[in-house]
């Protein structure tokens, strides 16, 4: 579950629901990309004020419920998760770029929706479940109830 971030001036708690479909919404997203996006969205919670509460893929596309500060907008998430993700994928599984034609890992677009701390998370995680063929949960982030996070020291 997710807790509120405490920084110097500000105290937020601010959850989004993405969707991000790969290029030409090719089916591309193998057990082992599926590893690599896990594993780099780790990463990137670690380099980054961006806090990766599930993810999960439905073969041509990736579910993320992520938590983050005031200061990223949803659009510099995106932006973040994507460049980041789609390298690593083409640097770690070369057989993908070749199905993409050496084009880009993700499409352009991509879904976002705020997720309100009323409940609506574990909404939004069912959402996420029910509503691909495929669903595949790859990682859930459930630190327990009053740990301190490595952001209540920023």
């Amino acid at each position: 579950m997710s807790e509120a971030i405490h920084k110097s001036h500000n105290v937020s708690k601010l959850m989004y629901h993405f969707v991000l479909p790969t290029k030409y919404r090719r089916v591309v997203v193998s057990e082992e990309v599926e590893e690599v996006i896990k594993e780099t969205c780790i990463e990137i919670s670690e380099r980054y004020e961006v806090i990766f509460l599930e993810i999960g893929t439905d073969k041509d596309h990736v579910h993320l419920l992520v938590q983050s500060v005031p200061s990223y907008s949803p659009a510099q998430i995106v932006k973040i998760v994507k460049s980041i993700t789609g390298r690593e994928v083409f640097r770690r599984c070369p057989e993908v770029k070749k199905r993409l034609w050496g084009g880009n890992f993700w499409s352009s677009g991509y879904y976002v929706s705020t997720v309100s701390e009323k409940g609506n998370e574990k909404v939004i995680s069912n959402y996420v479940k029910n509503q691909g063929k495929e669903y595949k949960k790859l990682y859930r982030n459930d630190v327990p109830e009053g740990q301190l996070s490595v952001y209540d020291y920023m």
